[in-house]
């Protein structure tokens, strides 16, 4: 058998030419140590250059017994007797017999997997499918696990400050797993937002032919009080409402069985009605639409309803897709490219997508040593129109989208006008153009995507914004419908928690126009760097068309209105958002894409001067190992760029 050692964690020679180099701003000037560090154009030293674990495994195109081994990695314990105790071992946990020992691969099957989260709740069932379908390819399959953390359970807690670490502990198990046991392939099964792009960035790290199978959304929920469907983002822009004394039953407010408090009681009740994600085009949808359109995903992974019968057929699909994928040499690496990424930005901006996306789009790409940065984001935004009534600032769901074709169609639609690269390869071995030719067209009728010709923005709703409050960039949600600039007086609160208090107790005024800045919830400063999606949905709920908020922390998908986050530089390093005050005049605008406090830079440096960092809120812990690894916003807040 021919074995080769790989080079960099990779058993094959990249197919381009050059190998990609890493760098802090992937292409671009930037801050975060991986430029002018003796680099030129961005690149970094050798040293620098990312190292992975060899993994000695046979090379693409060996043949033993008359056929092409697919056991690449795994044969390595596997062959002769060099690992007797490891085959005893694998004995032990199922492999049948001789033959399945020495000839079949073993494919990794990776659910995110936990009970208390409807995301999550339903994914060992699904890997069960998948597990079967392998077998019946003649391949052996091995269930294991992950954690997920709840970002709805979760929101405007301290727990929220394991979100997005969460990532990293997604992408951490599985690269040990599939790596530590020699795994020939792997599929992941994710469900929540971190869930997406953590399997994607594990999948980049071991470069093993991957696919992904995305847990689906969520059944609408439906209100009978105030007679109209719902969801999640629901219930906490209703609590907006409550505490300002705006909910109100659809009729009969006020009687019996119909107060303010039993509307927030059928929301809560009625709003999740079962298995899947949040319906809506929040982070879970959003990235999982926009992988599909990387091709990383089977067509109409991304929209497939978590309970679906369409779910199910596409996990036993999902088996012969992975064995094309050994056979034919696809990895991970050979997807995630430049094109690839164009087409995940384009999604993300028809369909009105979360944040979050740039964050996780970033790091994905950081791993994968794909070039891309905050201008990136910009460009793509400025050429792409936001065509979908999605929530949550429309009035659909994934759900609908679904039953009109759901992403394919989309796919189809941007494929056709030109806005999307249909020539890129996909975990199919097909093209994506290929993959979406027997769907059908956007019905004629349907109202959810809008046509070209009449968009609801005519460029892109994310917007990278820089100025004296963000020199390192920071990312805005403004889909138009709150209009393109906005001018406050600065209100500022030092930790979310502060936040939430003066809106439960009713102290942000609706007269004078605030911009409400919450600092010290960066990656490193929260640490964790949570969601303000509490608070963001009690201002909606509440009515108070006159804020805008700002924060080096971050939205939830669900988030919506006048909002920027991502501040960088955060606050706990020093950023100039550490030192803004009360009264402050801040302009917020999407027509020069800036962000700027009425303070001279003699005035910010004299502030600064005087700052002194505040102390952590935590020293031990995975919290505390977080806030010291991470890197920040505007390089996806990755873990692994030392």
């Amino acid at each position: 058998m021919a074995i080769s050692n790989e080079p960099k964690g990779i058993s094959e020679p990249r197919r381009t030419s050059e190998p990609r180099r890493a760098n802090g701003t992937n292409g671009t000037n930037g801050t975060n140590g991986y430029n002018g560090v003796n680099g030129v154009n961005g690149n970094v030293p050798k040293q620098l250059e990312p190292r992975y674990l060899n993994f000695p495994a046979l090379k693409h195109g060996t043949i033993v017994d008359g056929k092409q081994a697919l056991n690449r990695w795994s044969s390595t314990l596997t062959r002769e007797h060099d690992f007797p105790g490891a085959q005893a071992m694998l004995y032990a946990a199922g492999v049948p017999n001789r033959a399945a020992m020495k000839n079949h691969p073993q494919v990794g099957i990776s659910t995110v997997w936990w009970e208390g989260n409807p995301c999550n709740m339903h994914l060992l069932n699904l890997g069960k499918i998948v597990k079967d379908a392998v077998q019946k390819q003649e391949m052996i399959g091995w269930q294991f696990n992950t954690i997920g953390v709840s970002d709805g359970i979760t929101q405007g807690g301290d727990g929220m400050r394991f979100s997005l670490q969460s990532r990293e502990i997604i992408a951490d198990s599985i690269e040990t797993v599939t790596c530590a046991q020699h795994h020939d392939a792997n599929i992941s099964i994710p469900g929540c937002d971190k869930n997406m792009p953590g399997v994607i960035i594990a999948a980049a790290r071991h470069n093993r032919p991957f696919l992904m199978i995305y847990g689906g959304t969520m059944k609408k929920g439906f209100s009978r009080l105030l007679n109209k469907d719902i969801n999640i983002s629901t219930c906490y822009e209703a609590a907006g409402a409550y505490n300002y004394g705006r909910l109100k039953a659809a009729e009969g407010a006020g009687e019996i069985g119909r107060t303010p408090s039993d509307v927030m009681e059928d929301l809560e009740q009625h709003a999740c009605p079962g298995a899947g994600a949040c319906g809506g085009m929040y982070t879970a949808n959003t990235m999982s639409t926009a992988i599909e359109a990387m091709g990383l995903c089977l067509p109409g992974s991304s929209s497939n309803p978590a309970e679906s019968p369409a779910k199910m057929r596409e996990c036993t699909k999902a088996a012969e897709a992975i064995k094309i994928c050994m056979e034919k040499n696809i990895r991970p690496r050979d997807l995630l490219t430049r094109e690839s990424f164009e087409n995940a930005l384009v999604m993300t901006m028809v369909l009105g997508g979360s944040t979050n996306s740039v964050l996780h789009l970033l790091a994905m790409a950081g791993t994968a040593e794909v070039p891309l940065s905050l201008d990136d984001i910009q460009r793509v935004s400025d050429k792409v129109p936001f065509l979908a009534d999605l929530a949550p600032s429309g009035k659909y769901f994934m759900e609908d989208l679904y039953n009109i074709g759901g992403t394919p169609s989309v796919l189809k639609l941007l494929v056709a006008a030109g806005f999307m690269n249909g020539n890129i390869l996909t975990v199919t071995g097909k093209t994506l153009a290929e993959n979406i030719a027997p769907f059908p067209s956007l019905p004629q009728d349907q109202v959810i995507i809008r046509p070209l010709s009449n968009p609801i923005k005519a460029t892109g709703h994310l917007q990278i914004l820089r100025g004296n409050l963000a020199p390192g960039g920071a990312v805005a949600k403004i889909t138009g419908k709150e209009g393109l600039v906005f001018t406050g007086k600065a209100r500022v609160f030092n930790k979310e928690c502060e936040l939430d208090a003066a809106l439960s107790m009713g102290r942000i005024p609706h007269e004078e126009k605030l911009v409400l800045v919450v600092r010290y919830e960066g990656p490193k400063g929260g640490p964790g760097m949570p969601e303000q999606f509490k608070q963001n949905a009690t201002i909606m709920g509440a009515g108070l068309k006159n804020v805008a908020l700002v924060t080096d922390g971050r939205y939830s998908g669900a988030s919506h209105g006048f909002i920027v986050g991502h501040i960088v530089p955060e606050a706990v390093v020093g950023g100039p958002i550490a030192v803004v005050q009360d009264g402050d005049i801040i302009t917020i605008s999407a027509e020069t894409n800036t962000i700027s406090m009425d303070v001279s830079d003699e005035e910010i440096a004299s502030r600064l001067k005087a700052w002194k960092p505040p102390k952590s809120m935590v020293n031990r812990g995975v919290l505390a190992k977080y806030a010291k690894l991470v890197g920040d916003a505007s390089h996806g807040a990755m873990t692994d760029l030392f």
